[in-house]
């Protein structure tokens, strides 16, 4: 392919594939990926090539299909990988199409007819986006797939390629059902992108209209249909009501009030003061600022701002986690186009390096001290802590593996997803019927209190149906008696 021909573009890919892997790989192989939701989602790989829905009596004690929780197709298509790359399959996945996201704006900018060094600059500065290795350090998550396909979507409209643009835009669409909102308005700012061109204008209210109904359909008909009880889960905005349409009410009738929500801790959490500040100075930090030239980048944001900010968990608020890697495609190539079309060029290399400077500030900040507590360790590839836990790794895999495919488990969360390839595992303290019970006394408790785990700890030793497989200061496995 000539496109690998661009010895810049291959060492660029080279260096971010090997960083990418010493974050991900690593902290799978250092038990720092966990149940949720690494675990979960590879167990139901294991469910769906052995042609079963996935039940998520990982996580719950009541049985409800999966796709319940999240709408999310790309498990299905990913799950034949899984007999291959085994527990690691969804993380090598994620790197992937992270590099392929990257060369999707080396793609895009290419087609520039002005010979620049743009392609690869705003590929390093994608590659570098503080969302990208945050949502890398956290296990793995269908958004960071789609968001990384949604280059290919710019690059092909770009071109007036609108069937190769419908296959991109149904391949994001399955990824996670809020995906589909976020694709709504990227179809609608893109409208002002090529409101001149009469076709263009036509196939993007199309693809906005699909993938408005989509969400519709998927979110209030399909998900609640395969639910327990009936009802979406992930509708967590109490500021705004107990609805969709409550808040979309609450948004036309108080919109000074809404716009301020997006700068204050409305929860009152002790640990949400700040956060939300914080990430609006990673993003500006990170290019934001530049998309005031081309504002309708910034309708692109809109659903990514709404969900993030008005959630009730202060966690999502911030720069951790999976819950920025959306900003990426839209702030990397929107201010990069605005670049594009400095007429000087010096102004253009000043306005560059400052671009570049800020996106590298952020992502190292958030590498080294955040208002919001992270796990440092997990993405400080830097130092030797994230390269080691304080336990005897190789001796518990030695241990974990001896515990047979077809036994039933019940495992702790950082555990879980290195056993997750059966047909039923549990999240501890989710006992059932577990033939095993995995733990560690070094590891997190959750989703416990310290106390109450050691309570249930010892109210199953108290009681002699299980005996000690294994023992040791760093892991116990427990068998169940069979009379």
């Amino acid at each position: 392919m000539t496109l690998f021909k661009n010895r810049n573009l291959v060492i660029t890919l080279i260096v971010f594939g090997l960083v990418y892997s010493l974050i991900s790989l690593v902290n799978h192989y250092c038990f720092r990926t966990y149940a949720l939701d690494l675990g979960a989602y590879t167990n139901a790989l294991y469910d769906y090539v052995h042609f079963q829905w996935n039940d998520s009596t990982v996580f719950k004690e009541i049985p409800e299909n999966l796709l319940a929780d999240h709408f999310d197709l790309y498990l299905i298509l990913f799950s034949p990988f899984s007999l291959i790359f085994q527990s690691y399959t969804l993380l090598i996945f994620q790197i992937l199409f992270v590099l392929i996201g990257g060369i999707g704006v080396f793609k895009y900018f290419s087609l520039s007819e002005r010979k620049t060094n743009l392609p690869i600059v705003a590929t390093i500065c994608f590659y570098s986006f503080f969302g990208i290795f945050s949502a890398l350090s956290c296990d793995y998550h269908s958004n960071v797939i789609a968001a990384m396909v949604v280059p290919w979507f710019f690059f092909y409209f770009k071109q007036s390629k609108y069937r190769a643009s419908f296959i991109v835009l149904i391949f994001i669409l399955i990824s996670k059902e809020n995906i589909s909102l976020w694709m709504t308005f990227i179809c609608l700012g893109l409208l002002f992108e090529y409101k001149k061109n009469k076709r263009s204008v036509q196939y993007l209210v199309l693809f906005s209209s699909i993938s408005l109904v989509y969400f519709m359909v998927i979110s209030g008909v399909v998900m609640p249909a395969l639910s327990a009880n009936g009802t979406y889960p992930h509708f967590n905005y109490s500021v705004l009501g107990n609805t969709v349409f409550g808040a979309l009410t609450h948004l036309l009738t108080h919109p000074v009030e809404a716009v301020k929500t997006l700068f204050i801790n409305h929860t009152n959490h002790p640990f949400g003061n700040y956060v939300k500040l914080e990430l609006h100075i990673f993003l500006l930090l990170s290019g934001l600022y530049m998309l005031i030239f081309k504002p309708w980048y910034l309708i692109m944001l809109i659903p990514i701002y709404f969900q993030k900010l008005f959630n009730d968990n202060y966690i999502i608020w911030g720069i951790d986690g999976q819950y920025a890697v959306e900003f990426a495609p839209v702030i990397i190539i929107g201010a990069f186009s605005v670049i594009g079309e400095i007429r000087k060029e010096k102004w253009g290399k000043i306005v560059t390096v400052l671009v570049f400077i800020g996106i590298l500030s952020s992502t190292i900040r958030m590498m080294d001290s955040t208002t919001m507590y992270t796990n440092k360790s997990k993405v400080r590839i830097y130092q030797c802590s994230h390269y080691k836990r304080d336990y005897n790794g190789k001796l518990v895999y030695e241990q974990i593996d001896k515990i047979p495919e077809s036994a039933v488990v019940s495992a702790q969360s950082s555990f879980l997803p290195h056993l997750a390839l059966r047909d039923h595992i549990y999240l501890f303290p989710i006992v059932k019927d577990a033939d095993y019970i995995v733990y560690s006394v070094k590891e997190e408790p959750y989703p416990l209190t310290k106390e109450a785990f050691n309570i249930k700890i010892q109210d199953i030793l108290n009681s002699k149906e299980w005996k000690d497989q294994f023992r040791n200061e760093d892991i116990v496995i427990l068998k169940r008696v069979r009379f």
